[in-house]
């Protein structure tokens, strides 16, 4: 059984473009997207209206992960259109580019880090350090780790996390971060003042909440599961990172083709050059790739998952709220001092 770069390098004959391919992908799937929007805003029956909606956050989700691949330069790598065509996607889906490439390279180098690993990523304290912790910081990182959180993710990660924080933090690198929450606010304020309520939401509000709900989920799940492993850097390899840190989300055949095949999580983080569209192939022609660590979307799997908080030093697992209540230091026990974040830097899902 291969490991280390071994393993790598048997993925990159994989890790090739086929250029038509590509562009056949991003037209046709920006085409279906226009025409869902057009129905959004068509004077037919609300519930139809509704459905063109909810398809449109659906194609949204599968464009981004399609922006995504192109972004770790998986596709179209030498295309100057494609590059920017994404560069415009990235803002109007409030995901500039400035900010995906630096914050998702970082994840991508430091997956499963208990220290580096909150950059670009859901934050992770271990047990004892979420125990030392002040109630103000508990607060936060488990504010940040909320089902409701994930569910609005269009406003946390998306809105706040993705442009508003990344701008006031570094305003100069990031300065398509203000151009996609500026160009979001013209947006809505069009839809409202042309096409109303009704235009608003089934055009903009609620695409964006299920489009963005979905994503924040699916890159949470597939990092939060209840056998993820999490290292010291001592013990950090990349390919053990890509294996034991990053799930298989089984789906079915409808739900892999409106998430691009992200479902292959633990391929992408193994060699993050693979076409989006070769994962299954990679998948089946790699007998070490064939028996990942596996998620689905069952609603007990999500609950599991969603349930998940710190990492057991101890017992090498992730543990809930449940685990932690035992080791709390009751109310009106001794101070204690504000912590730094759980690796000493801003734990942020972006910088």
């Amino acid at each position: 059984m291969r490991t280390g770069k071994d393993l790598i390098l048997a993925t990159k004959p994989f890790a090739v473009d086929t250029t038509w391919k590509s562009w056949w992908y991003v037209l046709s799937t920006g085409a279906l997207l226009v025409l869902a929007v057009v129905g959004t805003l068509a004077p037919i029956h609300p519930l139809l209206r509704l459905a063109c909606s909810g398809l449109t956050g659906l194609l949204t989700l599968r464009f981004f992960v399609i922006y995504h691949d192109q972004q770790h330069l998986a596709i179209l790598p030498h295309s100057r259109l494609a590059e920017g065509l994404m560069q415009v996607f990235g803002i109007l889906c409030l995901s500039p580019s400035s900010v995906w490439r630096s914050s998702h390279n970082h994840h991508h180098n430091h997956n499963s880090k208990l220290r580096g690993s909150h950059i670009g990523s859901f934050p992770i304290m271990t047990r004892e350090n979420f125990l030392k912790s002040s109630p103000g910081r508990r607060f936060k990182y488990l504010f940040m780790r909320h089902p409701l959180t994930i569910l609005l993710g269009y406003v946390f990660v998306f809105l706040y996390g993705m442009c508003v924080y990344p701008f006031l933090n570094k305003p100069r690198e990031h300065f398509d971060c203000l151009v996609a929450f500026l160009v979001h606010l013209v947006i809505a304020g069009f839809l409202l003042a042309y096409t109303g309520w009704a235009g608003f939401c089934f055009t903009l509000l609620i695409p964006f909440i299920l489009a963005d709900a979905i994503g924040t989920y699916l890159f949470y799940a597939q990092h939060n599961f209840p056998t993820v492993s999490f290292s010291d850097n001592a013990g950090w390899t990349y390919d053990k990172a890509a294996l034991e840190s990053s799930s298989y989300l089984r789906t079915g055949p409808v739900a892999a083709w409106f998430t691009a095949n992200i479902g292959y999580h633990h391929i992408h983080h193994l060699n993050s050059r693979i076409p989006f569209y070769r994962l299954p192939e990679v998948f089946h022609a790699i007998e070490e790739l064939g028996s990942p660590r596996v998620t689905t979307l069952h609603p007990s799997e999500i609950l599991r998952c969603l349930r998940l908080k710190v990492w057991d030093v101890e017992a090498q697992r992730m543990i809930g709220v449940r685990g932690l209540r035992p080791a709390l230091v009751p109310t009106g026990g001794p101070a204690m001092d504000e912590p730094e974040a759980p690796n000493g830097e801003p734990d942020t899902l972006t910088h």
